[in-house]
């Protein structure tokens, strides 16, 4: 099970990231960022494969209320001006 022993070496803010599309033959790419408080009490988190659905939408309700949450995507058009690397 995760958890923040490595974050809390740390003084300030990290930021778990991902990101899902890269690599694909066509579509957008989105990549999110997430700060868990200090407060937050969110228990049971752990790879989204090994969790059921139900468990992901209950996951991510709490996520989206008690976190920092930035969500941000790039279209095959900004891809493929940038690159994938870039865009």
């Amino acid at each position: 099970m995760p958890d923040f022993t490595l974050e809390q070496q740390y003084k300030g803010f990290v930021a778990g990231v991902d990101e899902v599309g890269r690599g694909s033959l066509a579509g957008s790419v989105v990549a999110a960022a997430v700060i868990f408080p200090a407060y937050a009490g969110i228990t049971g988190i752990d790879d989204s494969k090994k969790l059921s659905a139900s468990k992901r939408i209950f996951l991510s309700a709490e996520i989206m209320t008690q976190c920092h949450v930035g969500i941000g995507e790039a279209s095959v058009a900004e891809i493929d001006q940038l690159n994938i690397l870039q865009a």
